[in-house]
């Protein structure tokens, strides 16, 4: 193989971080290498360097043999390099076909659209990636916001594409679908770095496996002479195991009851059909569902964003239907949401700040008229240490921090609250196995403390970890409710909730096995 990409002695500092100390990576034409690591390992921001959005401190960057400077994305591009991010990059008020084509060159004053879209539905046709090009995309779904990622780099001229977490919105279907276009990619000679946290993927897609620990390489494998517990230690430095609910805690009084909930979607579409249920404290319910099959209405529906068409909504008895989001924080609702850089935190503002968004007006931070700052640094030094919330200290902006850490703050702050029921969408998309593990037993131990949870995820495994009951959606509807101890005992399989996700109801499937 010819290499392609060369990086020698790469060194990036942020303040109070060392977040790459000497790094050489290569790849080559024709090959798809995987980048593992903890959140903050220095995998992407390594990339973020070969595309051009940091520079590096000092080192060497040869691309096709040729030493480079890569100031820009443009300069990456002009080199042939583009990256599909892990957070968006969209312009929401444009529609897919005018976020595909924003940048791109033309020798015209005006792009004909028109013609843009017809070849960018050829360019879905091709691999299988399918999107409404009219649509604005902030009426798309997490999912299909990714797609559009996915098509807008892939519409490029490229000979280098890396990939941060390119499936982390995808459901299995998609990621096969996915993986089937790098293969194509690669047989066409393109270079592919794919950055992801999911181990399974990695050893199914990879030709080299890289694994960076602290900002550093810890090692290289073959995928086909290593395994997932193996990729883990190198990532983290220790063994690291899926956290699995095998008790089940005593369950209390309904904390959230929804009786025939109906929403409207975005895009003015019925989003949600008659959904009831139940949430005792002390309970995890798992919602597995195909990606935008009504899982963001309801998440809306709950936490107060958006009003319901009719139906009721009870927390404790006590009808909220109408009452605002921070009247259901105060009340003892926390809330994880789905995107935690758009909806969970104020990406500029410091972390202290963030950890007290949705309680600075209560003592101690607050008196009459000024905030007690010395009362707010204890309080955020301590969630900080408990919640092992990597950062060089409180007043840093958050958006400096990585994905596990993000999602730490959200976390810290949700449980300073003390509350008795919490929505958690989506809460380890994302991230590495070392922050999945502790979130994952974070939520147990709430459980077991009496908390009641919600728990909305496109990662049937997490769902089958944590859950006590399943309830699955479709077409904004469910579908049916699964008990642990009817997969314990074999009474319903993997495979056939995997066909209530796709609409099978639960009464038919029975009906045919």
């Amino acid at each position: 193989m010819d290499e392609i990409i060369l990086m020698k002695n790469i060194k990036k500092r942020f303040p109070g971080v060392i977040a790459l100390d000497g790094v050489d990576f290569y790849a080559n034409k024709g090959e798809i290498v995987s980048l593992l690591g903890e959140n903050g390992a220095g995998k992407t921001t390594l990339m973020k360097i070969l595309y051009g959005l940091y520079t590096k401190d000092s080192g060497e960057i040869y691309i096709k043999g040729k030493k480079v400077d890569i100031n820009s994305p443009k300069d990456a591009i002009n080199l042939g390099i583009g990256m599909v991010h892990q957070h968006f990059t969209l312009v929401n008020p444009f529609t897919v076909t005018e976020n595909i084509i924003l940048g791109l060159k033309s020798n015209k004053f005006t792009i004909n659209i028109e013609n843009a879209k017809e070849k960018i539905k050829d360019y879905m046709k091709k691999y299988e990636i399918i999107v409404n090009p009219d649509v604005k995309i902030s009426e798309l779904s997490v999912g299909e916001k990714q797609k559009v990622e996915i098509l807008k780099i892939l519409f490029r001229d490229i000979d280098i594409l890396i990939l941060d977490e390119p499936t982390a919105v995808l459901t299995p279907q998609e990621v096969k679908e996915l993986f089937k276009t790098l293969k194509i990619l690669k047989n066409e000679g393109k270079t592919i770095i794919f950055i992801s946290h999911k181990l399974d993927e990695v050893l199914e897609i990879s030709d080299r496996i890289i694994v960076l620990r602290n900002g550093k390489i810890s090692g290289e494998r073959d995928p086909k002479q290593t395994n997932k517990r193996e990729l883990a230690a190198l990532m983290v430095g220790k063994e690291v195991f899926d956290v699995i609910s095998i008790t089940t805690s005593e369950k209390k009084d309904v904390v959230l009851e929804l009786k025939d909930i109906n929403a409207l979607s975005y895009r003015g579409h019925i989003a949600l059909k008659n959904v009831s249920l139940k949430i005792r404290g002390g309970e995890i319910v798992g919602l597995a569902g195909v990606s935008g099959n009504g899982q963001k209405e309801l998440e809306e529906v709950i936490s107060g964003i958006k009003k319901p068409l009719k139906g009721k909504i009870f927390f404790k008895n006590i009808d909220i239907t109408n009452k605002s989001p921070k009247e259901r924080i105060n009340l003892g609702i926390g809330r994880i949401p789905e995107d935690r850089m758009e909806l969970g935190l104020i990406l500029d503002l410091p972390v202290f700040e963030n950890l007290i968004v949705e309680c600075y007006d209560k003592n101690p931070f607050s008196g009459r008229i000024f905030l007690n700052y010395k009362s707010i640094e204890n309080f955020c030094k301590k969630n900080v240490e408990e919640f092992d919330i990597r950062t060089p200290n409180i007043s840093v902006k958050t958006k400096t921090l990585s994905g596990g850490n993000l999602q730490k703050c959200i976390l810290a702050r949700i449980l300073s609250m003390n509350p008795e029921f919490i929505l958690a969408a989506q809460p380890t998309r994302g991230l590495d196995v070392g922050a999945t593990e502790f979130i994952h037993k974070k939520l147990l131990e709430l459980r077991d403390k009496g908390v009641g949870i919600l728990l909305i995820s496109e990662d049937l495994d997490e769902i089958l970890n944590l859950s006590d009951r399943i309830l699955v959606i479709y077409n904004g509807e469910i579908t049916g409710e699964i008990e642990k101890s009817e997969i314990e005992k074999g009474k319903i399989s993997r495979e056939e909730i995997g066909l209530m996700m796709t609409g099978t109801k639960k009464e038919e499937l029975h009906a045919t096995t």
